[in-house]
Order: structure tokens, then C-alpha cells, then sequence
């Protein structure tokens, strides 16, 4: 069961309370487990102040995504889309979508989400050539959970292998999510964004 369904299961706590209790029994030489990568990615891009909406279908994707609108009063807006995928799915919520990088918020679809930094990896085929300063400060990034990776080796790999004859260029991660955070040294010179992320189960 993944973490995103257990959440939802009314057992899950008193089964974790179990867990606990069990595991205090051991002695402090027993091996830690280590967490899956997707409780690990959210706890992570939690921690790094993501916002994190899990959706098991099209229509939760939808309303998740009405709500985002909602929420921020960003209705009527011009939003910046290269993704024609995107553009038409969210169709239908009186919106713009420009390749103009002044915009209310960027709409986008990622490489994939790193599990050991919480970050979300991007390249030239979501932002162009576009710095991630020069990007709009809300993001709106719609991923599948097959998309979660362990470290960003593994996403340059799966970069590599989805790419026939061709790697895109400008390959970069986001994982500053705070924008109202004073930074810290080791996010200083990072580009901080305001960012939802729509996760579709698709396993």
C-alpha cells in the first residue's frame, strides 16, 4: 500500500502506533529501516515548504486544481504553458496560456520528483531556456507518482533513456518552496518559488 493511500486509511494510525511500540522493543543496534522514496519525497518537499495535493484521478486532479484557483484568486490570468498537453486539460477555467514568462504562475509537467531532496527536476522541455529566476514566482507542476526517483542520478538516467537522439539541455532542480523564509546558508542564491504540486497515482 503506498503511503498516499495509507494516509487515507482510518487504521493507519493505530497500526503505526503498533509499529512503534513494537519497534521499541528492539535493542538500539537493530537497523533503522529505510523509508520508501515516496514517504520519503513527500516528507521532504514538505519540509522544503512544497505544497503537496495527491489525487488518484482526473477529476480530483481537476477539482484540486479549481481549488488552487480559488485559493489564490488567480481566475482570468495569463498563465505561462509550453505544455500543449496541459493547456488542454485544464481548459475550461477562463485562463490565458502564453509562452510569456510575466505571468501570474507557471503550468507545467516536470522530468521528475527526487525523493532525497524533496526537489523537482526540470529541463528545456518544460522551461526552454529560460533561468528558473526569469520564471513566474507560483508554480503549478502536475506529476505522476512513477515519476519519483531516489536522487537526481537516477532522474538524469531516466532523462537519458526517455531521450531518443536527443537529451535536453538546461537541466536544473527546484526544492526552495518557501518564499517567505528568510534563507538560510545553504539555500542562499537559490531561486525560491511559491510551488503546488498536482501528484497522479498512476501505479
Amino acid at each position: 500500500m503506498s503511503l498516499f493511500k495509507r494516509l487515507l486509511n482510518p487504521k493507519y494510525k493505530s497500526e503505526e502506533k503498533a509499529k512503534r511500540a513494537d519497534k521499541a522493543d528492539h535493542s538500539s543496534y537493530y537497523p533503522e529501516q529505510k523509508l520508501p522514496i515516496d514517504e520519503k519525497f513527500t516528507y521532504n518537499f514538505k519540509n522544503n515548504g512544497g505544497k503537496f495535493i495527491y489525487c488518484e484521478n482526473w477529476e480530483e486532479i481537476l477539482e484540486s486544481f479549481d481549488n488552487i484557483m480559488l485559493e489564490n484568486d488567480w481566475y482570468e490570468q495569463d498563465v505561462f504553458c509550453v505544455n500543449e498537453m496541459l493547456s488542454k486539460k485544464f481548459d475550461g477555467f477562463n485562463l490565458s496560456f502564453v509562452k510569456n514568462a510575466d505571468s501570474k504562475f507557471f503550468l507545467s509537467t516536470c522530468e521528475s520528483l527526487v525523493s532525497n531532496n524533496g526537489s523537482v527536476l526540470l529541463s528545456s522541455n518544460q522551461i526552454k531556456e529560460k533561468k528558473l529566476k526569469e520564471l513566474p514566482s507560483n508554480f503549478i507542476i502536475f506529476a505522476t507518482t512513477s515519476q519519483i526517483v531516489d536522487t537526481i542520478s537516477e532522474g538524469l538516467r531516466t532523462i537519458k533513456n526517455q531521450s531518443s537522439g536527443y537529451i535536453p539541455s538546461n537541466i536544473t532542480t527546484i526544492q526552495d518552496f518557501e518564499t517567505e523564509k528568510e534563507k538560510d546558508f545553504m539555500s542562499y542564491g537559490s531561486s525560491t518559488k511559491n510551488l503546488y504540486l498536482l501528484l497522479l497515482e498512476d501505479l
